[in-house]
């Protein structure tokens, strides 16, 4: 019996982990108790086995979930031991003197995106204002498009122009600025894609805040009118208080 079962729930394993037609035998399985035979009828093994594999695919989905939440959490406490620490901090000696933490969303997987990508044939070199007046060179690098709630968005991806930086910078404002995030908008950094990529990963979960949200002593990238979604995007960090 214990046997059949095992068959039973590694045959439906295999077909649904593959995408293939489910198909099991049939048996019949029996028990001997007190002399009297007991029989089961094979439908009740077959939903034992869905059963069994069910079970496996809902933990797969929250271990997942949780590493990835795990990670996410842990990226956030290192930024705040970061803050502390006179060498590292963007504050002030008052404020990191007073500093307790920095202020996010709650994780939401819903804003981790594979966006398509659109590589630019010919990447222009463009002067991105500061907050003081100035500007820095950045290619424009391609364009991500991305569906959020049946609606299309598309943000332009950004390379610094000295080609030192192995990220995309993402710079962008969202309907949150203002009302729970950083009023000047926030940051991405998106893994550079090869040559030959049609995706591109976008996770507003580490959305972050540019050193103006934090002293008057910094000069930021402005984000650029075509990197204005008109959405709330309420992952990432928050306004900080």
């Amino acid at each position: 019996m214990a046997e059949e079962v095992a068959y039973c729930a590694a045959a439906c394993f295999c077909s649904l982990r593959h995408g293939l037609p489910l198909v099991l035998p049939t048996f019949t399985a029996s028990f001997t108790f007190y002399l009297l035979p007991v029989r089961f009828n094979p439908k009740l093994l077959i939903g034992l086995g869905l059963l069994l594999v069910f079970g496996y695919f809902v933990q797969d989905l929250v271990l997942g979930q949780d590493q990835y939440t795990a990670r996410l959490l842990q990226q956030r406490e290192a930024k705040n031991n970061a803050f502390r620490r006179p060498n590292s901090s963007p504050l002030s000696t008052e404020l990191r003197q007073s500093f307790d933490s920095l202020r996010f969303y709650a994780p939401n997987r819903d804003f981790r995106l594979e966006a398509q990508l659109e590589h630019f044939p010919q990447r222009d070199t463009v002067e991105m204002p500061l907050t003081d007046g100035k500007a820095d060179k950045y290619l424009r690098w391609g364009r991500a498009k991305f569906i959020f709630d049946k609606q299309e968005y598309q943000l332009t991806l950004f390379l610094k122009a000295d080609g030192k930086d192995t990220t995309l910078f993402v710079p962008f404002t969202d309907r949150t600025n203002g009302f729970g995030s950083y009023g000047g908008g926030r940051y991405l950094d998106a893994p550079l894609p090869a040559a030959a990529d049609t995706e591109v990963l976008l996770d507003f979960n580490l959305a972050y805040n540019p050193y103006c949200a934090y002293s008057a002593a910094y000069a930021c990238p402005v984000p650029p009118p075509d990197n204005r979604l008109k959405l709330q995007i309420e992952a990432g960090e928050m306004a900080f208080k």
